[in-house]
């Protein structure tokens, strides 16, 4: 008997069984209402941290509970294109090597990204499986698939038609190294004491 665990013998002999027994694999049985769950699906900036090991967790206690009980139960994987965030990881790389972003063509950067997409959405479904999540990983979805950029287009029109979406003038924030618009999710807030100035103009 070996003096230590080998947690890698063990981890990688587990997920061979748990994917010959087709586990998170939801099977079609319309006599049953589903129980269904979308992960929040991490950005691909990298490996996973235990924030998302957290996030896991939770939903997966939910997914077998279901299942134990005998129903169809579906927890979807995916990964998320994360926009500004992943850029920023990417030019901090290309940087670390003496390449500036700036001086690739568009087309040059955007094949960057891709193969920087391909290999981090890779790592972390890997990652996802060695936690043990129990997931359908037939069904991986990644934000920038074309069944998904057609759904937010087609929500999109939707809420255009339903007067939910229309054009104004706005202020937005800019950031000036990335040269485009930010969301306020991006953003980092900080109160500070400052002054509130009145301007009176005669009419």
């Amino acid at each position: 008997m070996e003096t230590r665990f080998n947690f890698k013998e063990a981890e990688s002999r587990w997920i061979e069984a748990w994917r010959a027994a087709r586990l998170g694999v939801a099977l079609d049985q319309s006599a049953q209402i589903p129980f269904t769950m979308v992960i929040p699906p991490p950005n691909i900036t990298g490996n996973l941290h235990m924030g998302h090991a957290l996030d896991n967790v939770l939903p997966d206690c939910l997914i077998r509970f279901y299942l134990a009980q005998g129903r169809i139960a579906l927890r979807m994987p995916g990964t998320d294109h994360a926009g500004i965030a992943t850029q920023f990881v990417v030019e901090k790389h290309l940087k670390a090597k003496g390449i500036d972003r700036n001086s690739l063509k568009r087309e040059e950067f955007e094949a960057i990204l891709k193969d920087w997409a391909q290999k981090t959405k890779t790592n972390i479904l890997d990652q996802m499986v060695k936690m043990g999540c129990l997931m359908d990983f037939t069904r991986t979805r990644f934000t920038m698939d074309e069944v998904c950029s057609r759904a937010v287009r087609h929500a999109f029109v939707r809420f255009f038609h339903d007067g939910l979406v229309y054009q104004g003038d706005r202020l937005i924030s800019w950031c000036p190294r990335c040269r485009s618009a930010l969301s306020d999710l991006e953003l980092e807030w900080k109160n500070e004491q400052s002054k509130l100035y009145y301007l009176k103009y005669p009419v």
